[in-house]
């Protein structure tokens, strides 16, 4: 290679360093860099923004759960606007121990999701009411179906709108097969398995009955799990638990007529209740809201620098989970 050639690679590999520095310096212009470095306080900020004015020893903390409830998958260091399950148990944490907090409104807008982190989240708001003994209500948004209404079971009182999708009481479990395609299109999977039941749900085979048995039971002693929490949360009887709850979705007029929520009305409305059945002395309002990370500062500078590379990422990942039975509190259409 000629020495002009060199000379034009070295200008073009570094006008290419020059460029992605920009980017990412555009990604942080407006960070708080007396907070970035101190990498080990990025997580734990949670901010508060003032949405009704009032007594600061005297609030009432306005906790958002948007989104499918679920752990961050590895796609999440890029996705940072998906639901962020460690924070909002985080968020749940900081009302319950600060002290001027007097009572909690949950703002529930979600289809539902794990089984795992619903059950987080209902022990979080079982132990917020019996360790600080502190008033929870739920304000439901337009969906707060499945896992939505399983974390809102055990509140003091759940407010909903009228036209809110809630219900879904149950358990579903679902997987991919694609066997009749792969067999059409001459294509062949190879599956070296330690025991019968190790690729269970595999998407390249038609499900066996006893397979079928087996998800069966798990689905079932999960959906026993659902119907308790509702039973407890809701002092109903089972049995009328178990006739609601067949996995059909109400809207909240119906909810309130079949003894599923208490009262309906708006996030407003939901406050308002509180102050009054609480006994509150004109308290402040305080929302929480997700401080800026780590996790959000290098996740934004990495989708400004590949775009939509990142999708691609996300996809791959969906993928990856979607080859694995997993049982979900979930509403999906």
């Amino acid at each position: 290679m000629s020495r002009k050639r060199w000379v034009a690679l070295a200008i073009a590999v570094t006008l290419l360093i020059v460029s992605v520095v920009l980017q990412a310096s555009a990604s942080v212009a407006t960070t708080d860099f007396e907070s970035v470095f101190k990498m080990e306080d990025l997580d734990d900020d949670i901010s508060e923004k003032v949405i009704e004015k009032g007594s600061t020893t005297n609030k009432i903390a306005v906790l958002n759960l948007n989104g499918v409830i679920q752990e961050a998958s590895a796609s999440s260091v890029i996705n940072t606007s998906s639901y962020n399950h460690k924070r909002f148990l985080d968020m749940l944490d900081k009302a319950a121990e600060d002290q001027n907090v007097k009572g909690i409104v949950l703002r529930v807008n979600t289809p539902g999701g794990g089984v795992v982190e619903s059950a987080e989240i209902r022990d979080k708001i079982i132990e917020i009411k019996e360790e600080y003994n502190k008033p929870i209500y739920v304000s439901m948004g337009n969906t707060a179906a499945s896992g939505g209404y399983y974390i809102s079971a055990p509140a003091d009182k759940i407010v909903a709108h009228n036209a809110t999708i809630t219900g879904s009481i149950g358990v579903i479990m679902e997987s991919f097969n694609f066997a009749e395609f792969a067999d059409k299109q001459g294509i062949d999977f190879n599956t070296i398995k330690s025991g019968p039941y190790k690729d269970i749900m595999s998407m390249s085979r038609e499900m066996t009955e006893s397979e079928r048995e087996i998800l069966q039971t798990i689905v079932d002693d999960m959906y026993n799990d659902f119907v308790q929490v509702i039973v407890e949360g809701r002092n109903m009887p089972e049995e009328r638990v178990r006739e609601l709850g067949d996995g059909r979705v109400y809207t909240g007029k119906q909810a309130k007529e079949v003894g599923l929520v208490d009262e309906l009305g708006s996030l407003d409305d939901t406050i308002a209740m509180m102050t009054k059945e609480q006994q509150l002395n004109n308290p402040q309002v305080v929302e929480y809201e997700q401080g800026f990370g780590f996790q959000q500062f290098f996740g934004g500078t990495m989708k400004s620098l590949f775009g939509s590379e990142t999708d691609l990422i996300g996809i791959k990942d969906l993928l990856r989970e979607s080859n694995g039975p997993k049982a979900m509190y979930l509403y999906s259409q």
